[in-house]
């Protein structure tokens, strides 16, 4: 069959490395994919979000499974577009309706969902610019440090946590009265700060059925020891070592069977990935925040790790089997560590030639932010490559990961470490 991955990153470049190796893949494409899915896939330059635009090339090029990357397409609707029109009806699209990206899409909604649903999270009130003295109000009865998020999408930006009372205060009006986020934070969560150690489950759902993928946990701070400003993610680890039998069994009861049943009983069509970030509370699993498709730079060791056939996988959530599949996961650990532009995730430039990557071996290198001008290879992003490599732990897989980045060069690349430094 011929398959559409939409999105440019890492993640897309780890989706597009698997389903080439499928034997059901017959022709794939990456709408606008990057300086790395080229060599398993062809390029194409569509945006993820230009619909009609993804229409023609479906069409033209007999796509019949649609893969999404990112969460832009699925919360503006990409699913229903292609459900609600006779043309596309026929193509499988991977990725929840736009109702089912609201879990990420907008954290009021999130957060009343588990309300509704008795899954555990932290105590929240959502306040607009007019309830603006009400939320400052809400701050005072809570103890620091103070969570405010920007209730849509901010590119993963929209999260500050502060321990200052009036500075919390003060951040708020400029959220909701400035708009600090855009439109993002037109509204704003305000909710109790968990203290604790975080990782994120991943879950595949066919509307009925579900599985557990392996757990990972990511880095999101830009400096070692977790210092700095929050990033797309600097690393990765799976599975997370802190995660045993007992404290998965209180996710899959606590929070995934829940979730699963919660969009069966609202009516919520979903097909795809739901990606759960947690935290661990004195022994006891909570959710942060749900994300409606896979992590970065999670999957780039969660997706090496599964040996099946992924686009298998993938049609059983269309005939709602997945129950009926076994699930092949390769026991060692993976890790990843991302390499960066100099100066992100605030300013950086762009267009550094790359070398060295022909060099890496016994390592995987996923490109996140790359670009081919004429014979080079250039950085076009932020996050620029990530280094996956397996071990019989993940301090050897580390080494690994740690040892080919050496190879590799561009002028001010940057990346942490001491990934793995709290496990």
């Amino acid at each position: 069959m011929n398959i559409l991955i939409l999105g440019s990153g890492g993640r897309e470049h780890a989706f597009a490395l698997k389903i080439s190796q499928s034997k059901l893949c017959e022709n794939l494409y990456v709408a606008p994919g990057n300086g790395g899915t080229h060599q398993v896939a062809t390029n194409v330059s569509v945006s993820p979000t230009d619909f009609q635009s993804v229409k023609k090339f479906v069409l033209d090029n007999q796509i019949t499974m649609l893969v999404v990357g990112p969460e832009d397409p699925l919360v503006h609707g990409v699913y229903d577009f292609f459900k609600n029109d006779s043309d596309l009806q026929h193509v499988q699209v991977v990725g929840p309706s736009k109702e089912g990206a609201k879990l990420e899409g907008s954290k009021e909604f999130a957060k009343q969902f588990m309300q509704r649903h008795g899954i555990p999270t932290a105590r929240y009130e959502s306040f607009t610019k007019e309830t603006v003295e009400r939320g400052c109000q809400f701050l005072s009865t809570m103890q620091p440090p103070y969570v405010l998020k920007a209730d849509g999408l901010a590119a993963g930006k929209g999260v500050l946590i502060i321990n200052d009372l009036s500075q919390a205060q003060s951040e708020l009006r400029n959220m909701l009265l400035n708009e600090k986020f855009g439109s993002a934070s037109q509204k704003v969560v305000v909710e109790e700060f968990l203290d604790g150690i975080e990782l994120s489950c991943f879950v595949l759902t066919d509307g009925k059925n579900y599985k557990i993928l392996p757990t990972a946990k990511d880095y999101k701070r830009v400096g070692e020891n977790d210092q700095g400003l929050n990033t797309g993610g600097m690393g990765a680890v799976s599975p997370v070592p802190f995660a045993d039998a007992d404290f998965m069994q209180k996710i899959e009861e606590r929070i995934v069977q829940p979730t699963i049943a919660g969009l069966k009983k609202d009516s919520i069509e979903y097909q795809g990935f739901v990606f759960i970030g947690l935290i661990k509370v004195k022994g006891e699993p909570y959710v942060i925040e749900y994300n409606v498709r896979m992590g970065d730079p999670e999957t780039e060791v969660v997706l090496p790790r599964i040996e099946s056939d992924l686009v298998a996988v993938f049609q059983s959530l269309r005939s709602q089997t997945l129950d009926e599949l076994t699930l092949q996961i390769n026991p060692e650990s993976a890790t990843t560590v991302m390499m960066v532009s100099g100066g992100y995730p605030e300013d950086y430039e762009k267009g550094k030639i790359i070398t060295g990557v022909e060099n890496v071996s016994g390592s995987i290198v996923f490109h996140a932010g790359t670009a081919r001008k004429g014979d080079d290879l250039v950085t076009s992003g932020g996050r620029v490559l990530a280094v996956t490599s397996f071990g019989k732990d993940f301090k050897e897989a580390l080494k690994k990961s740690y040892e080919n980045i050496e190879k590799i060069h561009f002028d001010k690349m940057y990346f942490r470490k001491d990934i793995g430094f709290d496990l």
